[in-house]
This record gives C-alpha cells, structure tokens and sequence, in this order.
C-alpha cells in the first residue's frame, strides 16, 4: 500500500510511509505512537474503501505552533481601530507504517544501488567511446564528421550526388543536426532538378 486517508482529530489526511505532517493538537505526549482512524487505503490497484485489517500507525514528534495570522478591524471616521492575532496550536507527526509494516523494514532493501551502480558504469564507458567521433563512410566528404553546419552549407553544393546521399545518411544516423540535414537535403534537390 503507497497510501493511505487517514482521520485525525475530524479532518482527514493522505498519507505516506515516513511523511511528516501538521495536525490540530492532539492529547498525547512527545514520543507517544497513534493509530488513527483509516477511510482508505490505495497504491495498490483499485483503492479499498473502509480498510477494516490495515492499520496506520503514527509517532508524535512534538507540539508546535503554527504561522502567526494578524487580524485588523477598522471602521471609518470613527476612530475605531482594532488588532489582534492568532497562531494555531498543531502537532507534529510522522507516519511509521502502513498496514503494519514499519518504514524501517522497508528501507533494508536499499542495500541493492551497490549493484545497479555497475551497470551505470558501463554506460559511462559507453559515452566515453561515443564521444570520439564515429568512422566515416568512404564516399564522405573529407572530414565530415569535423564540419560546422555553415561550413556543410556553402560546400555541399559542390559535392556529388553519392557524396549528398552519403553526408545525408551520416547526419540521420549520427549527428541529427537540423541545420545540416536541411542543406544537404536542398543541394540534392537542386542537383536531382538540373539533370
């Protein structure tokens, strides 16, 4: 279960495992665990109304006040003026488990990143050989793959028809520069018009 609604002194809370929240004052001391009323339970697939077997157990962090609100009364040409505030007293909770399960437990499997951090490695390899520039077809242009786009522009109108082709593949498989691929695409219809 991912979470949980929750009724805590007439109000109604969703909830996570290890989320910390704000309630209206409650009895209990610092330190106490609460179980309060669950209306639903869901994460799991279709949410289950009125969850009679799973539990929500919660642990009182401390008592707390909330942002202070000024309030100001004034009527006009009366003199009247009055100012007063009020900050709310909240509890301070933190959700331990859901259906029984402490969050505890469920953090022992994190144990595991050791080995998914190998695999991330061999990605990094990966790039590092990605990022020497890829070997070049034969019938490419002599340095290509080192060519800026202005420079793709004003000399590919001079190339061949094998060597447009050729660029053109290079760029869709490799470069993928819009730039690039719209002058070699306009040098090849030029060509394919004059002959």
């Amino acid at each position: 279960m991912t979470y949980a609604i929750i009724k805590v002194a007439g109000k109604q809370y969703r909830v996570r495992e290890g989320e910390r929240l704000l309630v209206d004052r409650l009895a209990q001391d610092e330190g106490a665990t609460i179980t309060p009323t669950v209306l639903l339970v869901g994460g799991d697939g279709t949410p289950v109304l009125d969850p009679g077997d799973v539990k929500v157990t919660a642990k009182i962090l401390g008592a707390v006040k909330g942002p202070k609100i000024r309030i100001g009364k004034y009527k006009k040409r009366t003199g009247y003026r009055k100012h007063t505030g009020f900050r709310a007293s909240l509890t301070q909770i933190q959700i331990e488990s859901i259906g029984g399960k402490p969050a505890r437990a469920a953090a022992k499997p994190k144990a595991e990143p050791k080995q998914v951090a190998k695999p991330e490695a061999e990605p990094a390899k990966a790039s590092k050989e990605d990022s020497s520039p890829p070997e070049a077809p034969s019938s490419l242009p002599a340095g290509y793959p080192d060519m800026t786009v202005a420079t793709i522009k004003s000399s590919a109108v001079e190339w061949d028809f094998g060597a447009l082709e050729a660029a053109l593949a290079y760029e869709q498989e490799h470069g993928k520069r819009k730039g690039a691929i719209a002058a070699l695409e306009s040098a090849r219809a030029q060509q394919e018009g004059e002959s």
